[in-house]
């Protein structure tokens, strides 16, 4: 199982992954940090994205994805973080440091972490 990111999941729902990204979603099945859901909502919202949570496309994904709580356990792996982030890409990282669920992300702070488990 992989943990996508707010970003990697809407890359994958226009098409737009890179290739190493395609590769690795194939290789399992896909889940999100409860988060993620609010961020899509925001953004869409904010008119920053085309594709709400009412979308059908993107409700027939979601229905596929497993969705992360952001619990005790996640809000205490805050604090183990090696990086500082946006509060989001922070519960993002904490969860796959919580449940050992490689993160799928592009984003460079993320990515530098030696603790969050990465998917590539």
């Amino acid at each position: 199982m992989l943990n996508l990111d707010t970003h990697i999941l809407l890359h994958a729902l226009t098409g737009s992954l890179r290739p190493a990204e395609e590769t690795v979603l194939r290789s399992a099945s896909w889940s999100i940090s409860a988060i993620v859901l609010w961020e899509i909502s925001k953004l869409f919202q904010l008119g920053r994205i085309s594709m709400g949570l009412d979308d059908p496309d993107f409700a027939q994904v979601i229905e596929r994805l497993h969705v992360w709580p952001i619990d005790l356990d996640v809000c205490r792996a805050l604090a183990q973080l090696d990086f500082t982030s946006d509060p989001a890409d922070e519960i993002i990282a904490a969860t796959s440091l919580v449940h050992g669920v490689p993160l799928v992300t592009r984003d460079g702070v993320l990515r530098a972490s030696r603790r969050v488990p990465l998917a590539l």
